[in-house]
């Protein structure tokens, strides 16, 4: 005997699949993927590389930029999940007493710090600079800034520092930050020169800010 075609979904055996309830759970999965194509598809996507679970955060004494320009992008971690950023993109940087700092905590063991030092002699040198953040302070200074304009429309910048069409954006011919702190989910760069390089692993929390 075969099920009548006419009882609903809900009073079919429970060995048989209820095709609304599925279709409702599906839904919401297929458009998270079409999404993700179409920011794929438009560039929209910031990182290229699937980011990890942790943020870690980024210090120097002091930075100086030449093309700058900033816009709202998204990563995408390992499980295809999107994590909304803001993309500063600066085409030749030079960075004073560069700190790099994250956590991660372990079972048993607890907190471990990973530290990264350089530039404290030397600057720190990077041509195409792409920092995905989610936080930013310390006091700038641009020159011939140009705030709202729009995302796909950035010349000043790396080459490829553009975002979504319509969305907004800033640019300037030069920036310099004293005290910059900034928390991070990835660090693009064309070159990245680091004088003095030091790295650290201890246990318990040491950050840079």
């Amino acid at each position: 005997m075969t099920d009548s075609p006419h009882l609903p979904d809900e009073d079919r055996g429970s060995g048989r699949v209820r095709w609304r309830r599925f279709a409702v759970l599906t839904v919401p999965a297929v458009a998270v993927t079409a999404g993700l194509g179409i920011a794929l598809a438009q560039g929209a996507l910031a990182a290229s590389f699937a980011v990890s679970g942790q943020q870690f955060k980024v210090s120097a004494k002091s930075l100086q930029g030449e093309g700058f320009a900033q816009y709202g992008s998204v990563d995408v971690n390992a499980r295809e999940e999107l994590i909304p950023v803001a993309v500063t993109a600066i085409r030749e940087a030079k960075l004073n007493s560069l700190c790099q700092s994250v956590v991660t905590t372990l079972p048993v063991i607890g907190d471990i710090s990973l530290n990264l030092t350089a530039g404290q002699k030397k600057p720190v040198e990077a041509s195409n600079l792409f920092v995905d953040a989610t936080q930013l302070s310390g006091d700038a200074v641009f020159s011939n800034i140009e705030i709202g304009r729009d995302a796909s429309t950035l010349d000043k910048g790396p080459a490829d520092a553009q975002g979504m069409q319509d969305l907004f954006a800033q640019q300037a011919d030069t920036v310099s930050i004293t005290d910059l702190q900034q928390t991070a989910w990835a660090t693009n760069a064309g070159t990245f020169k680091l004088s003095g390089l030091r790295m650290d692993i201890s246990k318990g929390k040491k950050e840079c800010f």
